[in-house]
């Protein structure tokens, strides 16, 4: 494995041990408790037609007050959860845009992340750790007979299919 590749998980892992990921995941109960240790509120909302039309598919405005995330809402449940991971995975990582630091020293306003592509290393830092989180939320569920279908159901629940009771 690259060192960079190594140095990356590393990072993710430690930020991954300072989060206390609830079973079963929920991605409301993540956002609590992030506000809770950051002092402010984490909105969820989904992204403006003209945003997504742009080829953005996630946000993070984050102001001295509030952490709006924002995120696609047109695609899978399961996307839309791996969105939000990512733009968490900004907050956790302690992100900055380059305008919003220049901004915030000239007088507080937001630092502002978009979400299009994973060349630069905050982009790869927080799509590893939404990656990351995910994993170990799936993999520390209950038990494969707890679910029907055994790795079957394992599979569509990690794809975000649920089945109903019956089995259907």
């Amino acid at each position: 494995m690259p060192h960079r590749q190594l140095s990356l998980r590393k990072r993710c892992e430690n930020i991954l041990g300072h989060l206390d990921l609830t079973r079963p995941f929920s991605l409301d109960a993540l956002c609590d408790r992030i506000a809770e240790q950051r002092g402010r509120p984490i909105r969820l909302h989904p992204l403006p037609r003209e945003a997504a039309e742009s080829g953005v598919c996630g946000l993070w405005v984050g102001t001295a007050s509030i952490d709006y995330v924002f995120y696609e809402a047109q695609t899978t449940p399961l996307h839309r959860e791996h969105i939000v991971l990512h733009e968490l995975g900004h907050i956790l990582f302690g992100h900055h845009s380059l305008e919003g630091q220049e901004a915030q020293a000239d007088g507080g306003a937001p630092t502002v992340l978009g979400r299009t592509n994973y060349t630069t290393r905050q982009e790869q830092e927080a799509e590893m750790l939404a990656s990351m989180i995910r994993i170990r939320t799936v993999n520390a569920g209950p038990p494969s007979a707890a679910r029907p279908g055994g790795t079957l159901g394992r599979l569509e629940s990690a794809m975000g299919y649920e089945r109903g009771n019956d089995g259907s």
